[in-house]
């Protein structure tokens, strides 16, 4: 399971670590129990440096950890929010050419809108949180959802793409283990925290799965990319209107 956790590391971050690891069906799965793991990873090294940052420019500090936010993954998530964005209105509604405008690398005029939209609402809510004193358990919280939104949307949608990590990822899911994990994190949060932030999640969870089955009949990388930005996003303005 050492292996599976430094293998999400790995994928999900560009943190360096150097560990050769042998690949397989197996492990790929069980590598995605991890993922909201990772999110408390990354989270907790936002929070370290929000905790560290002087109090004496809140948009420039709202700045600094948007930025090492996105360093952190290297943009992966911004990318498939990007390829989604561009498929979505640029297929017309057709599974085939949705499909192979999310592999073009270009980014087209809507994808760059959605991503100017999407980080101006992660940094407009960083500022309002920064001025409060929730943004150390909000920058927590937030991409620990957002990870979690993977393992949700694995075990409730196909992955369409047969070739794909996704679908190795999605067979060798260990499916209790992952809808365990599932259940008690979201009784949990809702326990002690916020169980509007719970059933807004959920529910934009819903919306996305909604969208990928009517664009393209299930799901792809890109989507589960987009799915975690989204929610980050949804996460801090959602916190912003209940503790902020």
């Amino acid at each position: 399971m050492l292996a599976s956790f430094a293998l999400a590391v790995q994928f999900l971050t560009r943190f360096p670590l150097n560990i050769n690891i042998e690949l397989s069906d197996k492990r790929l799965g069980q590598s995605v129990l991890f993922y909201p793991l990772i999110g408390l990873l990354i989270g907790s090294l936002l929070a370290l440096l929000a905790y560290f940052l002087p109090p004496t420019s809140t948009p420039l500090n709202a700045a600094l950890i948007l930025s090492l936010w996105v360093l952190m993954t290297g943009g992966l998530h911004l990318d498939g929010l990007a390829d989604c964005s561009d498929a979505w209105v640029g297929g017309l509604g057709d599974k085939t050419r949705s499909l192979a405008i999310m592999k073009d690398p270009a980014a087209g005029p809507i994808a760059v809108i959605v991503l100017v939209l999407l980080l101006l609402l992660k940094w407009s809510a960083l500022q309002q949180l920064l001025s409060s004193d929730q943004a150390l358990l909000s920058l927590l919280i937030a991409p620990f959802l957002a990870r979690l939104s993977i393992l949700i949307l694995m075990l409730s949608t196909p992955y369409i793409r047969e070739n794909g990590l996704g679908s190795a990822m999605q067979q060798h899911l260990p499916k209790q283990a992952a809808q365990l994990s599932i259940l008690i994190t979201l009784a949990a949060f809702s326990w002690f925290f916020s169980v509007y932030i719970v059933l807004s999640t959920l529910s934009i969870i819903g919306w996305i799965r909604y969208l990928a089955l009517q664009r393209i009949q299930g799901m792809t990388g890109d989507v589960y990319g987009a799915s975690v930005e989204i929610i980050e996003a949804a996460v801090l303005v959602n916190w912003v209107l209940v503790y902020g």
